[in-house]
């Protein structure tokens, strides 16, 4: 008997061969839930070569490695800025297995073009930042904040959001990526006082640098220079961060909630 045996788990941003969302969603799995994913529909001239080497198919790949676990999967491609989108992925989830108990809000825009000095910096980037990591996070809660109540199983959900040590501490060039995860340890906090009498949790969780394809655009002496400033003196991978936001999905972690946690290997110790 696995400890998610019965429950149903959305995961957003899964598609990534290495990535937080797809490890997040093979470990709930492992533990027993079903699981959604989503992804944008990436096509396949702009995957990672080692995903084009891999013959990687985004979320209909994760979902056979969740099937190859024994449990039940729904790839689904979402913009999850979308209203009409996210409520649509809501509702499949509803048809398709009946119920929904866990949200993993882990989308977020792809590193690179958000990198820049505030005067170089392109508003329309700046907006879909916080349209996919802010506005998507408080659709794809709405929405399932929504589905728990209409169908009667709050009590014992959970909700985490993957924010990044770039919502405890500012960066240079990072304005649009900072504003974003501070925002989602600020929504953590309100919306675990909002949800804690309904029996629900919501917890974030905020990692350091991961071994993920978001990192494939920096370069390899700064990535490797990230692991030199770690107290642990190493990146971290997503296996480690999924494995850990799985866990916050689990009944060990039942009086843990409005936690924004760390997870970076000691390099920003900030609460």
């Amino acid at each position: 008997m696995g400890e998610l045996d019965g429950k149903v788990a959305i995961v957003t941003g899964a598609g990534r061969l290495r990535g937080i969302g797809r490890a997040a969603a093979l470990e709930l799995a492992r533990l027993g839930a079903d699981v959604v994913l989503t992804g944008t529909g990436r096509k396949p001239e702009t995957y990672p070569q080692d995903e084009k080497a891999a013959g990687w198919r985004d979320i209909d790949s994760t979902a056979d490695q969740i099937r190859a676990q024994g449990r039940r999967a729904l790839p689904v491609v979402v913009d999850v800025s979308d209203r009409a989108a996210v409520q649509s992925m809501v509702d499949k989830t509803i048809q398709t297995f009946g119920r929904v108990d866990i949200l993993i809000n882990n989308a977020a825009y792809p590193r690179g073009q958000d990198r820049a000095p505030i005067q170089d910096l392109d508003p329309e980037v700046f907006q879909r930042v916080m349209d996919i990591k802010v506005t998507g996070a408080y659709l794809c809660t709405k929405a399932f904040v929504k589905a728990l109540l209409a169908k009667g199983n709050a009590k014992g959900a959970k909700i985490v959001n993957i924010s990044s040590t770039a919502g405890k501490a500012g960066y240079v060039n990072t304005l649009a990526y900072c504003a974003g995860n501070f925002a989602l340890v600020g929504m953590t906090q309100a919306l675990a006082r909002e949800l804690g009498p309904l029996g629900i949790n919501v917890n974030c969780v905020c990692p350091g640098a991961v071994d993920t394809a978001r990192m494939d655009v920096v370069p390899q002496a700064e990535f490797e220079g990230y692991a030199q400033k770690a107290a642990i003196g190493r990146n971290g991978t997503d296996e480690e961060v999924g494995a850990f936001a799985a866990y916050l999905c689990t009944e060990a972690t039942s009086w843990i909630t409005g936690q924004s946690i760390n997870i970076n290997g000691g390099t920003v110790m900030e609460h």
